[in-house]
């Protein structure tokens, strides 16, 4: 049965394909003749090879054309001259929205366009058979032909147009019966084409058909793409790698941005288009197995952002530094340990709540990235062990995921699996805005990284087959496309961070109330709940004293922060506060990024 289907299909098919060329079928083949079938077979060879015939073509039409402006319009050789003139301008401003991409192209079309013009000109002004006009249209045309027949993107075009010609055959083979070809269109690294499915087909029984589909058009495994087209469900787009772009690692171009208001560039995708997203007011999860890049994305992502003088980045790695450590002259804050980590969370979710009031005092509704009110983003490195270590941050990080976004505090973690067990039981992963997913080992990760239901959508971050290679799901990318992040070595990584450490911002003096307003509210409560408080009141002023003298004893070069927490033994938000106020007064001066030293009352008045 399905042999005589496929029997009358093919009938059906040399019945049309007659009929293109003028034939009308006939019920035996020998009662055509011998000149019918000579001619057919030479219009079909013609129709194959239209392509390389092209120079040809296009060279007996403007042979003929110029045959009938001298017969019937001499007159029109001005209209012709200035024709010419136009339309070469315009492939020369606007060929590259008609397919004419790279200069070169529209160079050769511009040529091309001048000399036909050219030529007609004096065809209609001389006549085309006036010496030496058919000479110079005979070499121009073998001149101008050499490039159109070695031109690479023409050829890729003939290739695929021979192999889609064939697409009712293939879909067939694979079961997508009476789908159709729409459009394609060859670039650098493959070709692509509009898939239309008949009726009932949808683009997920397209993707489960894709290595039926790798096969049936002869590629390579794990060389197609397909993609669904958001305006219309029986529309696919279906995309062949020929050549991997990303078979090699790309180099870090270097800061792709100056503020954290623009759109980070952390990669570049298939078609060579950069990767670039917005972490403005926005939490972000990275995800994959260990081996997969996620290091590698973190890196290019802070390489970005400790170029932006609008953003102070705050670090928890409790692997003891052994991924954010290369960055610690550029982060604020970097915390190693669980302690450490809960100390910053509590003081992030108290600039948090510090800068919500001052916005709603103002009026305000968001808070906008400047140098002297920069966004904060803290950046935590394997989140699922800090939730394991440090269980009082699952709280402060709640907070900072639903909260985060007005204030501009938001949250970047990274993890392997980011379960709702590893990520904690409140709304962290779901209010990820973006997700970035490396390679993971089983599909249903796919899903706990990017979302569920994203694996049958097609986002296959299971078949991404070397380091670096990652699937971005974010407001500006709704559709599956593999992409590769750049790559920033430790000797990189060392160069960045010590050519954008000393531009980096400080603590605005909002946030820094802040976090003095919620220590000065705790020391008041323990002293209320101490009946021996009063009497220690000399006691209270002790850390001010260290700090004073740790300050006057410190050399030209100053006093780090680090060293004056170890003076007066207070916390770091502490020291911050009482800086920003010798500063105002005078009594102290910050002579480095993070060195401070005294000024005696002859410096601050001299």
């Amino acid at each position: 049965m399905t042999r005589h289907r496929a029997s009358r299909y093919e009938m059906r098919r040399n019945a049309r394909r007659m009929r293109r060329y003028g034939v009308q079928p006939v019920a035996n083949v020998n009662d055509l003749g011998v000149a019918p079938l000579v001619i057919v077979g030479i219009a079909r060879l013609i129709w194959r090879y239209r392509s390389e015939l092209a120079p040809i073509t296009y060279t007996a039409s403007i042979l003929l054309t110029g045959v009938i402006l001298r017969r019937w319009f001499p007159e029109w050789w001005l209209s012709v001259l200035i024709s010419t003139i136009g339309s070469s301008a315009a492939l020369a401003i606007g060929g590259r929205w008609v397919n004419l991409p790279r200069p070169i192209e529209r160079g050769y079309a511009v040529v091309t366009t001048v000399f036909a013009g050219t030529w007609l000109t004096l065809a209609a002004y001389l006549g085309p058979f006036m010496p030496p006009l058919p000479a110079v249209l005979s070499v121009g045309a073998l001149v101008l032909a050499v490039p159109w027949w070695a031109h690479r993107r023409r050829r890729a075009r003939v290739r695929v147009e021979r192999t889609l010609a064939a697409w009712p055959d293939i879909a067939q083979a694979v079961g997508l019966a009476g789908s159709r070809i729409q459009s394609a269109m060859v670039d650098l690294w493959g070709y692509r084409v509009r898939l239309k499915l008949a009726r009932g087909q949808t683009v997920e029984d397209a993707i489960n058909k894709l290595p039926a589909l790798e096969s049936a058009l002869g590629t390579r495994r794990g060389a197609l793409r397909i993609q669904p087209v958001p305006q219309q469900a029986n529309r696919a787009d279906v995309r062949v790698i020929e050549k991997d772009p990303h078979a090699d690692a790309i180099p870090w171009p270097g800061p792709s941005v100056t503020s954290v208001t623009q759109p980070v560039k952390l990669g570049v995708f298939e078609d060579g288009s950069p990767v670039r997203v917005s972490f403005k007011r926005r939490h972000g999860l990275f995800g994959g197995i260990a081996g997969a890049g996620k290091s590698g994305g973190v890196n290019v992502l802070l390489g970005d952002l400790t170029a932006c003088p609008d953003v102070i980045i705050w670090g928890i790695d409790l692997k003891r530094g052994m991924e954010l450590m290369p960055w610690a002259s550029c982060l604020d804050r970097l915390a190693t340990t669980p302690q450490a980590a809960d100390a910053l969370l509590a003081d992030a979710v108290a600039i948090l709540d510090g800068r919500a009031d001052h916005l709603a005092q103002q009026g305000l509704r968001v808070w906008e990235p400047s140098p002297d009110a920069p966004a904060l983003i803290i950046l935590v490195d394997e989140y699922a062990e800090l939730i394991e270590e440090a269980p009082g941050a699952e709280r402060s990080t709640d907070s900072i995921a639903r909260r985060g976004r007005a204030p501009a505090v938001n949250l970047v973690v990274a993890t392997q699996r980011p379960s709702q067990r590893a990520m904690g039981k409140g709304a962290v992963r779901s209010q990820m805005d973006i997700r970035v997913s490396f390679r993971v080992r089983e599909q249903r990760d796919v899903d706990l990284i990017l979302g569920q239901g994203m694996l049958k959508a097609g986002w296959h971050a299971h078949r991404l087959d070397a380091p670096g290679k990652f699937l971005i799901s974010a407001p500006e990318h709704d559709v599956p496309r593999r992409a590769r992040t750049y790559l920033l070595d430790d000797e990189g990584v060392q160069r960045t961070a010590e050519r954008h450490a000393p531009y980096r911002p400080q603590l605005d003096a909002i946030s820094a109330a802040a976090l003095e307003a919620r220590d000065a509210l705790k020391a008041s409560q323990s002293a209320v709940q101490d009946p021996e408080g009063p009497s220690r009141s000399n006691a209270s002023d002790a850390p001010e004293r260290a700090l004073i003298a740790a300050l006057d004893a410190a050399p030209d070069t100053g006093a780090s922060v680090d060293d004056l927490i170890e003076a007066t033994g207070m916390r770091r938000s502490w020291i911050y506060y009482r800086l920003q106020e010798h500063a105002r007064t005078g009594r102290a001066t910050q002579v480095a990024r993070g060195r401070w030293r005294g000024c005696q009352p002859s410096d601050s008045t001299g």
